[in-house]
């Protein structure tokens, strides 16, 4: 028996993606199944040199994590950076945005 590579995706997991795709709107469920396929793939890996580095003993890992997988911009956030595409002569929306709690 061939071993396996240590980043693939557990059956249980493939037959669950599979459901999923189905569950999706009619499209290719090849594009659905290889978008998670990937992104898991990616995780492990991440996952795996945040292990090493800990192990190494570096305090890096979590700067790795953040700067890999960053957290979606807070909607005040969002709108404060939509802010730049209109017209806010007196800065009004911007300070009634930045006064707001995130």
């Amino acid at each position: 028996m061939t071993p396996q590579h240590p980043i693939t995706p557990p059956p249980e997991l493939v037959q669950q993606w599979m459901r999923e795709a189905h569950d999706q709107p009619p499209g290719p469920d090849v594009r659905v199944i290889a978008t998670k396929a990937a992104r898991w793939g990616a995780n492990q890996e991440l996952e795996a040199c945040c292990e090493w580095l800990g192990r190494k003993g570096s305090p890096n890992a979590p700067r790795l994590r953040a700067a890999r997988r960053p957290k979606p911009p807070s909607l005040k956030q969002q709108a404060l950076d939509r802010c730049n595409d209109y017209i806010d002569p007196d800065g009004i929306i911007r300070r009634a945005l930045k006064s707001l709690d995130d």
